[in-house]
């Protein structure tokens, strides 16, 4: 029996022994051939993000198989999330981890898209850092995505862990300069970034 343990709003989250089951359902709002390309090459997208980083050891969840339709079947990773867990101690080493783990993301040419703790698993047995949920990734070399990235991982440091989000995230910035591939322009970008956030922000108030 699957048991539904997330539901969002592209897609359910269904539990079943040690796998996870991940069914975009349809929407009765768009037109059904718009609806089923439209779920068809996210489900393929996200299919093939998780092949690449699994080929290259990244720490995500194992894809078992594809309907390339709507539905995914992946690996069940035991452990906490990150949002539950990292105001508890060790924020500033947790985060060197994820800028560290970033960096490869970036490196491979991948955009999470979704950058949140709610997105990264502590491993219960390996330790380790494991990030999920790539239904809004894809691929881009582009400054400009990565450092869109990088801010959405402020923004949801800044509002979940508002005590330690800021030597968490200089944490995750200081080792992400060190092991991203063209970082120093990246993080100009993010800089930018930045700005036309807090510009929009003041226009609007």
């Amino acid at each position: 029996m699957h048991k539904l343990i997330s539901q969002g709003a592209e897609a359910k989250i269904f539990l079943h022994d040690s796998a996870v089951q991940k069914l975009r359902s349809p929407k009765s709002y768009r037109i059904k051939e718009i609806d089923d390309a439209l779920r068809g090459s996210r489900t393929r997208r996200e299919a093939k993000i998780l092949e690449k980083l699994g080929a290259i050891g990244f720490p995500i969840p194992r894809l078992l198989s594809s309907d390339d339709e709507e539905k995914l079947i992946i690996e069940h990773i035991p452990g906490k999330l990150m949002k539950d867990i990292l105001d508890e101690g060790n924020s500033q080493k947790l985060g060197r981890e994820i800028g560290k783990k970033i960096a490869t993301l970036h490196n491979s040419g991948i955009i999470h898209g979704d950058l949140t703790t709610s997105n990264m698993i502590l491993h219960t047995k390996k330790k380790e850092i494991f990030f999920i949920d790539f239904g809004l990734s894809f691929f881009s070399l582009k400054d400009e995505d990565k450092a869109v990235d990088l801010h959405v991982l402020k923004e949801a440091l800044e509002s979940k862990h508002h005590t330690i989000w800021k030597p968490c995230f200089e944490s995750a910035l200081h080792e992400y300069a060190e092991f991203a591939k063209g970082s120093k322009k990246i993080l100009e970008r993010l800089e930018a970034v930045e700005k036309r956030g807090r510009y929009r922000a003041k226009k609007g108030s």
